[in-house]
């Protein structure tokens, strides 16, 4: 489907992850010029030779989201490079097992650092993205911000603290700033949230599907059984999302947290 999106300048953060990464060569598709953010410079870079062996365009930059310096120097990059940024995807976060709880790691004993990073690498990290590719868009006075959020900023899962709050701060901020530029810059500045649910991606395979069997494990029977569409989701389902609310096919839309989640979020239980 043509989003009519070429043209337009991408960042993507954490765009040689499984989701960003998909984003990113699902832009590059749409004649969308790329710039790949990532911790990992040289994932970053392979992602973007990839993106140009096939005919798209795009650059990737180290880019550390918990570290202020690392972002600017990444932005300043990219303009230096396009001139311009029209679109952004805040997709670099994470989880992490220090703060997730366990038999062995129990809820008082979760270390104040660990939990501080979490939320810096999920919540201020899109922050701070989003404070400077803004001053592009209030220069032009238009541009889309998209998060990716989670369905853990939902409702929280079990176990994942510090990451079902960051998620929720990320989901809140996504509300905060489409009032924010809409009133005091743009109503041609958007910003909405994308909250994906369980997808199946190559970093989480082993914990959902038995590598013996290829049958679901405990984790991903009791995942089954919370999504009423019964499977995982795909990262391509993710990035279809993203591109329809980056296009002015959502032009009416900003504010949202769009929850790709095969009913999860719908779903008491009973």
């Amino acid at each position: 489907m043509d989003y009519q999106l070429a043209g337009n300048v991408a960042v993507v953060t954490g765009g040689a992850g499984a989701i960003g990464g998909t984003i990113a060569t699902a832009l590059a598709r749409q004649g969308v010029t790329v710039a790949i953010w990532d911790i990992n410079q040289a994932a970053a870079e392979l992602k973007a030779a990839e993106i140009t062996s096939a005919g798209g365009a795009a650059i990737g930059l180290k880019c550390d989201v918990t570290v202020k310096a690392s972002i600017e120097s990444a932005f300043e990059a990219t303009v230096k490079e396009f001139s311009t940024i029209t679109l952004l995807v805040n997709s670099a976060g994470g989880s992490n097992r220090l703060t997730t709880t366990s038999t062995e790691l129990p809820f008082p004993d979760l270390q104040v650092e660990d939990m501080q990073h979490v939320f810096q690498q999920n919540y201020m990290g899109t922050v701070v993205s989003s404070q400077l590719v803004a001053k592009q868009f209030i220069k032009n006075k238009s541009g889309v911000i998209i998060n990716i959020s989670s369905i853990a900023g939902m409702l929280p899962l079990t176990r994942a603290l510090s990451y079902s709050d960051a998620k929720a701060a990320v989901n809140s901020f996504t509300r905060w700033l489409a009032v924010h530029m809409a009133q005091n810059y743009s109503v041609n500045i958007r910003v909405n949230a994308i909250a994906p649910g369980f997808i199946l991606t190559a970093q989480n395979r082993f914990l959902l599907i038995d590598e013996t069997s290829g049958e679901l494990t405990e984790r991903g029977q009791q995942i089954f059984r919370s999504v009423p569409m019964a499977r995982f989701g795909k990262v391509e389902e993710v990035a279809e999302a993203a591109l329809w609310l980056l296009s002015d096919q959502a032009s009416f839309i900003t504010g949202a947290v769009i929850p790709v989640d095969g009913g999860y979020t719908a779903f008491s239980g009973v």
